[in-house]
């Protein structure tokens, strides 16, 4: 009687391991990718970029997905903060990377870039702290703790991925949002800087200019039911801000609005938007921000009309990351900017923009490079990429490409601020200033470099 059962269970436990087997490799060979969204809202008297926190007027999200086409997850993050730099960046991808069991170069942090939102530097947090600065600009406790509740989140996202079986590829029009900031004069310089919020109605009324207008979507499909979508648009986030009320502001409110129309939901990535506000549409009016969220909604609601389904298999599924090498600009003196770091009588911002320039030159002379990015899936590329980009790094990708759908995820590390084109350097403005770029023109050509190397795949 025991030799039968003993027999009888050896069959049923060979056959339940053939089972799990079975079911292990079916795993492998299926796409899946789970969704994750938690508040990233910090407290009330955190410090947001410019001001205090006062009050939550609209919760923060850091929303993003796991995919999973095979052993090694690939990690996409949106967080609805200002920038995240330096070790700030890097930390936030390597808790995530442990949580998920993956290399930390397939996990890729963005910022939405919103105003009225945190910071996350903990290169800059420490050099501060030396001088007791750090706490005007940084809440450590909250951003790790950001960090940590996101990786939990992405695990639980990873052990809850579905299979995918088809993605949606679409994309709309956005009409009256985006405006090129930098309006040139007869003499090939920069003469007016259209700010995101522009009062005088003599540069409002001056032409669009250069801009992307087209909204991208991916979105992922089990059968007939759409598990996630992302969008990616090209435009700075900001309505108006310095209000000390943290908010997603205007894309914020175009990505619940479609979360709650399709029950879907939304993880939104800023494009190449360094050059891009809303100014020519907007002169800073609270009015204008549920406007220019309903008009950014609905050129999301045309990319899903528009948008076609495409049978996916694993082995479309890929991902490169590149270290770029990007030369801090001629402007960034290391003697000079630990002078006023370290003199007392310097105002507290000229301190900090002293801190990022030298925790750039440290970078450059620790050899600790960006890393640039590309998703490959079925036809359709993801290029994931730095700081505050100009345009014409989103359009010179989609047209070294025209074959593919082509999207572009820009801020994502933030350490070098705004990179312009080269000839941008020569234009002079804002975007170019040593105020607001930490690199030079030399930029443009290795970065298109990498775009090029990242699409030719």
């Amino acid at each position: 009687m025991n030799k039968r059962f003993a027999a009888v269970a050896s069959v049923v436990l060979g056959c339940a391991a053939i089972a799990c087997c079975a079911h292990a490799q079916e795993q492998r060979g299926t796409l899946r990718v789970g969704v994750f969204d938690i508040d990233a809202s910090p407290p009330v008297g955190s410090p947001l970029a410019y001001d205090p926190c006062v009050e939550v007027e609209m919760p923060l999200r850091c929303k993003g997905i796991v995919l999973l086409p095979g052993d090694e997850p690939i990690v996409l993050v949106s967080v609805d903060w200002i920038g995240i730099s330096n070790d700030g960046h890097k930390e936030f991808r390597r808790r995530i990377a442990r949580a998920v069991g993956t290399d930390p170069k397939r996990v890729s942090v963005h910022v939405v870039h919103q105003h009225d939102a945190p910071r996350c530097d903990l290169t800059l947090e420490r050099m501060l702290a030396a001088h007791g600065l750090n706490k005007r600009f940084f809440d450590r406790e909250f951003l790790l703790d950001v960090m940590d509740r996101a990786a939990q989140a992405a695990a639980e996202a990873k052990r809850t991925a579905r299979p995918v079986s088809a993605i949606g590829l679409g994309e709309g029009r956005v009409e009256k949002v985006a405006s090129n900031r930098r309006i040139l004069g007869p003499d090939g310089k920069v003469k007016y800087i259209r700010w995101t919020a522009t009062k005088d109605p003599k540069i409002r009324a001056m032409p669009v200019g250069t801009i992307d207008p087209m909204l991208k979507l991916i979105t992922f499909w089990d059968r007939n039911e759409p598990i996630v979508a992302l969008t990616y648009y090209a435009c700075h986030p900001q309505s108006y801000y310095r209000t000390g009320k943290a908010n997603p502001d205007f894309p914020g409110i175009a990505r619940a609005t479609l979360e709650r129309e399709t029950g879907v939901p939304h993880v939104h990535f800023d494009g190449a938007g360094g050059n891009i506000g809303a100014g020519k549409w907007n002169d800073g009016s609270p009015e204008n921000r549920p406007i220019l969220a309903e008009r950014l909604a609905e050129g999301i609601r045309r990319a899903w009309r528009s948008l076609k389904k495409h049978p996916i298999h694993v082995a479309e599924v890929g991902w490169r990351s590149l270290p770029v090498p990007l030369p801090p600009a001629a402007h960034l003196k290391a003697a000079i900017l630990q002078d006023v770091l370290s003199d007392a009588e310097q105002s507290p911002g000229a301190r900090f923009t002293a801190a990022r320039g030298l925790a750039w030159l440290r970078r450059w002379k620790a050899n600790d490079y960006v890393d640039v990015s590309c998703l490959y899936l079925g036809r359709a590329r993801v290029l994931h990429l730095p700081g505050e980009l100009f345009v014409e790094y989103q359009l010179a990708a989609q047209k070294m490409r025209p074959d593919l759908f082509v999207a572009v995820a820009a801020y994502g590390d933030l350490a070098m601020g705004y990179i312009g084109t080269a000839v941008a350097y020569e234009q002079g403005g804002y975007e170019t200033s040593p105020r607001a770029s930490l690199v030079g023109p030399d930029a443009e050509q290795r970065l298109m470099a990498a775009i090029r190397d990242l699409l030719s795949e």
